[in-house]
């Protein structure tokens, strides 16, 4: 199972506890960047952890509950990876208290200490975006080789449980896609029940 959505995790720790040694071992992008910073940025530019206050300002909020989870301290030392998550709309709203406008700011460049984001990462955040992601991260792995094309068209749509195979050299690989926590309760109940054949699901807790 894919681990980026908090809201599936939580969901599956409550629900489902007894499928949570089949998630990914991979936080989520905001935990994982978070993490980077207070580590191997902190280093590089010769900061302290502590002394880096690290905001995620996001739309979800279960990423609120994630920063809390005691086990979210690369770092060391009880330092938090994420300090605070904030929601676009709470961001929103403090731009507008502080009588930003917007609109007549001056453009400017934003800064960039990690590179550029991939194609992999800009999917990221729809349905079907992760598994999309992981595929040809897979795909490129297994055939030894950059894939001539990188859409796996049958993961992406709104539908609320997806299922799609692939053939990946020698390897043939069944997924499922679903979105919204009723949809993935119907979904996990039919895989231990043996009516659902897949190697690598993603679930994310938000429909769409």
């Amino acid at each position: 199972f894919t681990s980026c959505c908090p809201g599936w995790i939580k969901f599956c720790e409550h629900y489902f506890p007894e499928l949570t040694d089949n998630l990914s071992s991979c936080k989520s992008p905001q935990q994982m960047f978070g993490a980077l910073i207070k580590t191997y940025y902190a280093q590089k530019m010769g900061w302290k952890p502590e002394d880096i206050f690290f905001v995620s300002a996001i739309p979800c909020t279960a990423k609120k509950f994630e920063v809390g989870r005691p086990d979210q301290s690369a770092a060391g030392n009880g330092i938090p990876d994420v300090d605070i998550a904030i929601t676009t709309r709470e961001l929103g709203r403090m731009i507008e208290q502080a009588g930003i406008d917007f609109k007549n700011l001056e453009d400017e460049d934003f800064d960039n200490p990690f590179e550029i984001g991939s194609g992999a990462g800009a999917i990221f955040g729809a349905t079907g975006g992760v598994m999309e992601a992981a595929l040809r991260t897979a795909a490129e792995v297994v055939l030894g080789k950059p894939l001539e094309k990188l859409e796996f068209d049958d993961v992406r749509g709104t539908a609320g449980i997806k299922f799609a195979a692939y053939k990946l050299g020698d390897v043939n690989l069944k997924v499922a896609v679903a979105s919204g926590t009723a949809n993935a309760k119907k979904l996990l109940r039919d895989v231990k029940a043996g009516n659902v054949d897949v190697q690598f699901i993603e679930i994310m807790a938000c429909p769409g």
